[in-house]
């Protein structure tokens, strides 16, 4: 598996984006929606499937990272 460099934000490692998942994870995450997602699935005791989702879009539309040499 491919190394993911860490940033530093606010004293909290964050993991740069790999794909599209990552970058829907993170929007969804600040604009709140992920806390109401959550919410709704514990309360119904369904899963959301987030991850999954997550992972299965990475995998589709994955970004190049680049090399170092």
């Amino acid at each position: 598996m491919k190394e993911v460099k860490l940033q530093e934000e606010n004293g909290i490692a964050k993991m740069k984006s790999r794909g599209l998942g990552d970058t829907i994870h993170k929007f969804t995450t600040k604009t709140g929606i992920r806390s109401v997602v959550d919410r709704v699935s514990n309360g119904l005791n369904i899963p959301c499937g987030c991850e999954a989702r997550r992972n299965a879009l990475n995998k589709i539309v994955p970004y190049k990272m680049k090399r170092n040499k």
